[in-house]
């Protein structure tokens, strides 16, 4: 039996032009390594861009992405993120089919998992839930069997925590 790789989230700062991002994703494609999750947004300073991917791969593999992506133009910065030294969150807009039978048990899960009900129908609710990756697998598991209509992720975000 093949073991998994396991995930690794890389952040990196970059300069806001046209093209950067499909050369990052370019990268990846043409050496073979899957991207899990990819979130890019302006920082602070709007000629700075903040891209933050997962992957799996072995220690040795995420090195060689590290180099590789340090070469590339527009690249100002690439850091790995070690778990403890990092806070990450994903969110996610979850449908769930509403039956009036199963509407307090929705309630009750949004209530256990600190989520938001952002849109109620007479046959649907869709909440908002923030978390790590964990979280939201946990949700999902309680809320499959009530009925998923539709799921939309954001993917992991990521900054490493100040030092104290």
């Amino acid at each position: 039996m093949q073991t998994e790789d396991p995930k690794h989230v890389i952040t990196m700062l970059v300069d806001n032009q046209p093209g950067v991002l499909s050369r990052v994703s370019g990268l990846f494609s043409g050496r073979g390594f899957n991207i899990d999750s990819l979130c890019v947004a302006e920082t602070m300073d709007p000629q700075v861009s903040r891209i933050t991917l997962v992957t799996r791969a072995n220690a040795l593999m995420v090195e060689q992405i590290e180099k590789q992506l340090n070469k590339l133009i527009n690249i100002i910065k690439v850091r790995i993120m070690e778990k403890n030294r990092a806070v990450q969150r994903e969110m996610a807009l979850v449908c769930v089919r509403a039956k009036p039978e199963n509407r307090a048990e929705i309630l009750r899960i949004a209530d256990i998992f600190r989520c938001k009900i952002i849109d109620a129908g007479l046959e649907h609710y869709i909440l908002e839930v923030t978390g790590d990756a964990e979280k939201l697998t946990a949700i999902l598991n309680l809320l499959k069997p009530i009925g998923i209509k539709k799921i939309a992720r954001t993917g992991t975000v990521a900054l490493f925590r100040e030092p104290k």
